[in-house]
């Protein structure tokens, strides 16, 4: 899959165990692929930052931060996982594999992490940029892709002055194999969006998104009327 022999083969065993199907040892002991994935996140950032930096020598910090983000968001590395056939290879139980979206791309943070481990920085840099991302990646549609609705909408308040917050929980329907939270976004003390997602992130993006089509300039000052109205 990746056209190397590995050194130690237990990692990229480890690597494609999703925690529903997690092993119990003889000591009680779990089992299953969230620490490598743990690790592989912090690598990918890691690799993807010295990418954009290199790429983009003219760019200011926020526009290499949101496509940072855009490119390590669970749902491109879902599709990453997917385009490499790594998809076929994870270890699930069934029903969790359905419910949960982003199994593969967890699977493709995990075996970024045994690679980490087994072969060394360096080379997980290389194979990262050099060839997955030069055979999957679109910086151009990327950039062009609107996707950090969060950071959209916190840059629009900062730029009017208006202070943000989001208060994220688990939602109702919540359970161990099924994770859901509901977010709720304030400003200026005010609800103006709401959203749901299997994670905290999702959740509040999904929050940002249901307001994103007020944020334009065109229409500040109509939403600044508003809520100005609403707070005398």
């Amino acid at each position: 899959m990746f056209g190397f022999v590995p050194h130690n083969i237990e990692l990229y065993k480890l690597a494609l165990i999703h925690k529903s199907a997690s092993l119990i040892l003889d000591n009680g002991q779990t089992v299953n692929n969230e620490r490598l994935e743990f690790l592989g996140d912090a690598v990918i950032e890691s690799v993807t930052s010295d990418y954009l930096f290199i790429e983009f020598p003219g760019r200011d910090e926020g526009f290499l931060t949101q496509l940072r983000a855009k490119i390590v968001s669970r749902q491109s590395l879902n599709g990453l996982a997917v385009r490499l056939g790594l998809d076929k290879e994870v270890i699930s139980n069934s029903g969790a594999s359905i419910i949960q979206k982003h199994i593969h791309g967890d699977a493709f943070e995990a075996m970024m992490g045994a690679i980490y481990l087994d072969q060394g920085y360096e080379f997980v840099n290389r194979l990262l940029i050099n060839d997955i991302y030069e055979r999957y990646l679109n910086l151009d549609e990327l950039t062009a892709s609107e996707t950090d609705y969060k950071s959209r909408l916190i840059e629009w308040c900062q730029k009017h002055r208006r202070s943000i917050a989001f208060r994220t929980e688990h939602d109702k329907g919540y359970a161990a194999n099924h994770p859901l939270f509901y977010a709720t976004v304030l400003v200026d003390g005010i609800e103006v969006g709401h959203g749901s997602g299997e994670s905290k992130k999702e959740a509040e993006q999904q929050a940002a998104y249901s307001v994103a089509e007020y944020m334009s300039d065109e229409q500040c000052a109509s939403v600044l009327d508003r809520m100005d109205r609403l707070i005398d």
